[in-house]
Formats: structure tokens, C-alpha cells, sequence
């Protein structure tokens, strides 16, 4: 969009973790401000001033969401809302510290485990989990002495899932029906 820019790529206008993005990662998508889409929150955000995030506007939330977040894109939806919550919490550095971390931990997660299969249960359990929940999952598969791609990624898909019925999260995107 024409005068939209955007710094910060790991996490969107409307509280979106694109670092953890399938499509971000295969290099698909530029991320929010790239210039070559029409976004009606990064309109908006021009008319109100520039904010970096929503969260930061006098009129958020508004009607923009809506339903914003009953089906999922390419990326999970769910935790727009707790997400933008815990940016204004915590502050942006932190909260932006919190993602490139876990954006870590999802690459050294793609780069040895994944057979080719679970490139979106990883995105989407690095970006449902909390950093300490993910950390503790890698750490278990550093020690695990498991040595093919395969055995790896089995072993972590189990522990991502284990994690995530603990905190009662479905590791499943909502698609539009």
C-alpha cells in the first residue's frame, strides 16, 4: 500500500507473528508494507496517525475485528487479541525480543526436524506456545540422540502436540469451510 511502511516484519500492524509464517519463511510474502497490497488496516492506520500497531490507536478495538480472527490465512489468528494485549504489557522491544527468539527456535526446528511434512505444525505450535513451552521442547530434542530427519521430526510433532494438550491449544488452523 502507497505510504504504508512497515520495520517491524515479525509482527504485523493488526498482531499478526509473520516471523512465524509459512509463507513469510518461504519467502512469499514481504510482510505488511511492502507496497504491493491493498490492506484496509494499514489504510487505517494512516488515517489515524501512523500507529505501529493497532493496539496502540485510541479507537482500538474496533469494528476491523470483527470475525477478524473466525478463520485463519496462511498463519493462526487465535491470539491476535492476547498477542497485542501482551505487546502493550510487556512494550514492543520485548514483546519483539519474545518473537525473534522464537523465530529461532523454529528454524533450528525446520533445519532438523522437519521430513517435509510439518512445516505448518511447527509454525503453528511455535507461534500457539509460549517461548518456555517451545525452549523446553527443543531442548528435549537436542538430547534425544535421535539421528535421522525422520525419527526428529516424529519425536517433535509428539512433543509440540504433548505441550500444546496441555495448555488445551488445537494445533490446527481454522480454514474457512
Amino acid at each position: 500500500m502507497k505510504g504504508f511502511v512497515r520495520n517491524n516484519q515479525l509482527f504485523s500492524l493488526c498482531g499478526l507473528n509473520c516471523g512465524l509464517c509459512t509463507m513469510h519463511l518461504g519467502g512469499h510474502c514481504g510482510g505488511c508494507g511492502n507496497g504491493n497490497q491493498s490492506c484496509k488496516i494499514a489504510r487505517c492506520s494512516l488515517e489515524h496517525g501512523g500507529a505501529e500497531y493497532c493496539c496502540e490507536c485510541s479507537h482500538y478495538p474496533c469494528e476491523k475485528y470483527e470475525k477478524a480472527d473466525d478463520y485463519d490465512s496462511f498463519i493462526t489468528h487465535r491470539n491476535r487479541a492476547a498477542d497485542m494485549e501482551k505487546l502493550r504489557t510487556i512494550g514492543a522491544d520485548r514483546y519483539n525480543a519474545e518473537q525473534e527468539e522464537k523465530v529461532r527456535l523454529l528454524g533450528y526446528l525446520l533445519s532438523t526436524c522437519n521430513d517435509g511434512r510439518r512445516k505448518t505444525l511447527f509454525c503453528l505450535a511455535v507461534n500457539l506456545l509460549e517461548l518456555s513451552d517451545v525452549q523446553g521442547v527443543v531442548d528435549q530434542l537436542m538430547v534425544s540422540g535421535l539421528s535421522t530427519v525422520k525419527e526428529r521430526a516424529v519425536y517433535a510433532a509428539a512433543l509440540l502436540q504433548k505441550a500444546a494438550d496441555e495448555k488445551g491449544i488445537l494445533l490446527k488452523l481454522n480454514r474457512k469451510k
